[in-house]
């Protein structure tokens, strides 16, 4: 008897035709490969996994790959795996990586252990933050987890909390329509953790200042002049009204060598602007805000600390002060002809207006003049492991309760194997330093992570767990392939302060 539909119950025509088109669906869905860190069970982003024949795919902000490939399911496939600071399982042939059997719709979970001190977290901005995640119907904790405010790429955050809310500035940032992007500043807004924004462990919702089209909008565009407008030194102050501000010093540049005008911007809240509060002269060197700033109060005054690689420069947290160059002073020892000594011999920190601050450049030029030793200097710390000194190129200062210290972490200038991608870790028992020992607790294999920035409103535990972010980014580090969708974008750090392996940077 030949068997036809309709020569069979309803509900097993039903059953069947059921069961052939899951079949099929789970025939189009992805394999998935999640890679997590073995200490805490959390999915690392930022692993490269490439097949035999060269495929490389790159984990998202969960540790997820979407992996869907014709020609490579439902049999053994090899994946080579690294990412820096993290180690991978090795076979006897010292391959590194491991097989699996790509089925579509199953998953495979793979441990790895963490070698950085601090821990890799998530990717901040930029397209495709959760794609693969996204793509096998993971739920995601990010409002927009694919495409916000336009943006691809996006360089050097900064960061206050201003009037209840955080602030977020970025550099030059790239969109998705053409290859020029936006290099005249963009911003964005997110709530405190506190005030119904997202734990810091889990992501940040970032509400972008945008355009009509979408795209991040030019902050400080400054009529539209001729050059790249960038913002550095974001601070609060306050008015002769006692109302809060937001400024920032500007710079209108061609490139990173030609400066056509710079000054002080302060933002109109109304308008969601920068827009200049005075311009200063070209020859003006220090005189203004730079890098990230910290808050200090001294003598019933609120200061505004800023500098390279850790404070070196004040100015009193007043909107008339900071556009005034006489108001700054620098932590310095510089004199006319050389570093500045006390009767006995110790070097003469003090604040003053007449001399520039000496970074932690300067400060190896001097010892290798043999003008001061390396033990004198206040930005020059000493590698704990190696006993080599350090120098600092760009970095934040926060006070910590839970160490009860401030705290440093900066990115190194000439490091191994990065150029500009070692970060570190210091202490010391006043803003300015001396940080006189450093550890390392993040690094990067032939690839740049500069800029770090240290979020003291994610402070957690009473400050033992703090969040820091930097740009991920291949200039300056001598490479010439990019990683896809991490390239030039903000890259979320954990660091624990109660871990035994930072307690030689204690001063």
């Amino acid at each position: 008897m030949r068997l036809t539909p309709s020569s069979l119950p309803r509900a097993l025509v039903a059953a069947l035709l059921l069961f052939s088109v899951s079949k099929a669906r789970a025939g189009d869905q992805p394999f998935c490969l999640q890679i997590v860190d073995a200490a805490t069970g959390r999915g690392v982003p930022l692993v490269e996994l490439e097949t035999m024949d060269n495929q490389l795919y790159v984990t998202d902000s969960a540790g997820r790959v979407a992996f869907h490939e014709p020609g490579q399911m439902n049999i053994a496939v090899w994946f080579s795996m690294r990412s820096p600071g993290y180690e991978f399982p090795t076979d006897g042939f010292n391959m590194t990586g491991q097989r699996f059997t790509t089925q579509p719709g199953e998953r495979a979970v793979l441990k790895i252990k963490r070698l950085n001190i601090a821990e890799r977290l998530y990717r901040l901005t930029g397209q495709g933050i959760y794609r693969d995640s996204v793509l096998l119907d993971e739920k995601v904790p990010l409002a927009e987890p694919l495409t916000n405010g336009g943006v691809v790429g996006q360089d050097s955050v900064q960061s206050v909390v201003y009037r209840g809310r955080i602030f977020w500035l970025w550099g030059d940032t790239m969109r998705l329509s053409y290859p020029l992007g936006n290099f005249r500043t963009a911003c964005a807004w997110s709530d405190l953790p506190e005030k119904g924004g997202l734990s810091p462990d889990q992501g940040v919702n970032l509400h972008y200042i945008t355009d009509k089209d979408g795209f991040a909008r030019e902050m400080c565009p400054l009529d539209r002049k001729e050059g790249v407008v960038w913002l550095f030194g974001l601070a609060v102050v306050r008015d002769e009204k006692g109302a809060e501000r937001l400024v920032a010093h500007y710079a209108r540049r061609g490139g990173l060598e030609k400066l056509f005008e710079h000054g002080i911007a302060v933002f109109n809240d109304q308008n969601e602007v920068f827009e200049r509060a005075a311009t200063l002269p070209l020859n003006e060197k220090w005189r203004y805000p730079r890098g990230r700033v910290t808050n200090v109060r001294e003598s019933d005054t609120d200061y505004l600390y800023f500098g390279d690689a850790g404070p070196s420069v004040r100015v009193p947290a007043r909107l008339r002060d900071v556009c005034d160059p006489a108001q700054y002073e620098a932590w310095t020892c510089l004199g006319e002809t050389g570093p500045r000594r006390r009767a006995d011999g110790t070097l003469d920190f003090a604040w003053r207006k007449d001399a520039p601050p000496a970074e932690s450049p300067e400060e190896a030029q001097l010892v290798q003049r043999h003008f001061i030793k390396p033990e004198e200097c206040r930005a020059l710390p000493e590698d704990v492991a190696t006993h080599q000194r350090i120098t600092l190129h760009e970095g934040s200062v926060c006070w910590n309760a839970y160490r009860r210290r401030w705290v440093l972490i900066a990115v190194q200038q000439g490091g191994k194997p990065s150029y500009l991608g070692e970060v570190w870790y210091a202490e010391a028992a006043a803003p300015t330093g001396p940080w006189t020992h450093a550890v390392k607790i993040l690094t990067h294999d032939h690839y740049s992570f500069y800029n770090p920035t240290q979020h003291s409103f994610f402070d957690e535990d009473g400050g033992r767990r703090i969040y820091f972010e930097g740009t991920y980014s291949f200039t300056f580090s001598g490479r010439k392939d990019r990683t896809p969708h991490y390239d030039y974008n903000q890259i979320l750090y954990r660091l624990d302060l109660a871990d035994p392996r930072l307690k030689p940077a204690q001063p």
